[in-house]
């Protein structure tokens, strides 16, 4: 069986990306639909040697689509989610709008796969930040537990889309060509644009991804607290996330400190995480060998390395974490979930459920 696939946002950089990974993937495509906004409409791209002319994304646009990756914004998806639905095509949401819904599957499929089964038409993909997190913890989850979790992380600029990346680029180029002093070039994204001040992040660090909430923590280091509860299921596991953006165009570095539920052999850990699908142990110290940001560009994996035990508690590890933000934090997981609904069978319409979801 194949598949008339729809993406949504075609022409941003998570969209791009998925056009590349449903190349490379197994999933059988039969016609591929590219949409995005008005202003985006004939622009084209190739996939597989086929040129594909994008559409404007409108209610009528998911007649015969069975699998539509949306990545254009959460006020897209909640607009245009449920028309892909009642269509008949199963939606997976790469934007946050749907990933707190009770009904609605929020998935690393390395993870929890099995969840797909009580998807409800639309499947979330989780923050770029949690999934590389998840595929890292996951192995030690499963045999020795988990109760706490201590992430700090360290956010390239491309998780804030094309025009924060073309920002950092023309901020770095002022100050190391000696035009502007580093606080003086303009800034109208970063840290988040939606918010009263920006800052410039060109030989910057920025303690704030997304606006922040009540508890004075931001919207990104909330996400990756409920997600990871979600995914996991366990609301039990403790918590607490710091979210920085760094002037690194792509892939995300993470520091993550865990506490386990039993007290777990550090070469044992290291041999889990190595086995695990999906990640990549670069752990050597004698040899400097740890993920680095630019190594993991243009990878699927995620890559997990300076494993060591807490000197202070016994059940404590502290670990570095790096994937590409745009594939596996994104692109790439999307089109996973989609074979994953393939090789389950779950890849069919719902349109009769659509309004226990919304």
């Amino acid at each position: 069986m194949s598949y008339n696939v729809a993406i949504v946002g075609a022409t941003g950089a998570v969209g791009q990306q998925m056009i590349k990974m449903l190349e490379k993937s197994s999933l059988p495509v039969k016609t591929l639909k590219l949409l995005a906004s008005k202003r985006s409409v004939g622009k084209t791209f190739l996939f597989k040697d086929q040129t594909i002319a994008v559409e404007e994304t409108t209610e009528n646009s998911f007649d015969g689509v069975d699998i539509a990756l949306f990545s254009a914004g959460g006020k897209t998806s909640e607009k245009f989610a449920p028309y892909a639905v009642k269509a008949g095509a199963v939606v997976i949401d790469n934007t946050s709008h749907y990933r707190q819904n009770p009904n609605v599957p929020l998935i690393v499929p390395e993870v929890n796969a099995h969840a797909l089964k009580n998807h409800k038409g639309i499947i979330a993909c989780p923050n770029c930040s949690t999934i590389q997190m998840m595929m890292a913890l996951e192995p030690i989850r499963q045999e020795w537990g988990l109760e706490r979790i201590i992430v700090s992380t360290y956010q390239a600029v491309s998780g804030a889309g094309a025009k924060a990346i073309e920002e950092t680029q023309k901020q770095l180029k002022q100050v190391l060509n000696e035009e502007t002093p580093v606080k003086e070039v303009g800034a109208t994204i970063l840290p988040s644009g939606g918010d009263k001040k920006h800052y410039p992040i060109a030989f910057n660090a920025l303690p704030q991804i997304d606006l922040f909430t009540d508890n004075d923590y931001t919207y990104e280091e909330m996400k990756m607290t409920k997600e990871t509860k979600k995914i996991m299921e366990d609301e039990t596991i403790k918590v607490s996330a710091t979210c920085v953006r760094i002037p690194v165009l792509t892939a995300h570095s993470e520091s993550v400190y865990i506490e386990t539920k039993e007290i777990a052999d550090i070469n044992a850990v290291k041999q889990a995480i190595s086995d695990f699908p999906g990640t990549i142990l670069e752990d050597d110290p004698s040899e400097q060998i740890y993920p680095q940001a630019i190594n993991a560009v243009g990878k699927t994996e995620t890559f997990v390395g300076r494993i060591r035990k807490d000197l202070d508690v016994d059940n404590g590890i502290h670990m570095w974490v790096v994937s590409d933000n745009l594939l596996k934090g994104a692109a790439w997981n999307s089109v996973q979930i989609a074979e994953s609904l393939h090789q389950q069978g779950l890849v069919h319409a719902t349109k009769e459920l659509l309004f226990e979801l919304i």
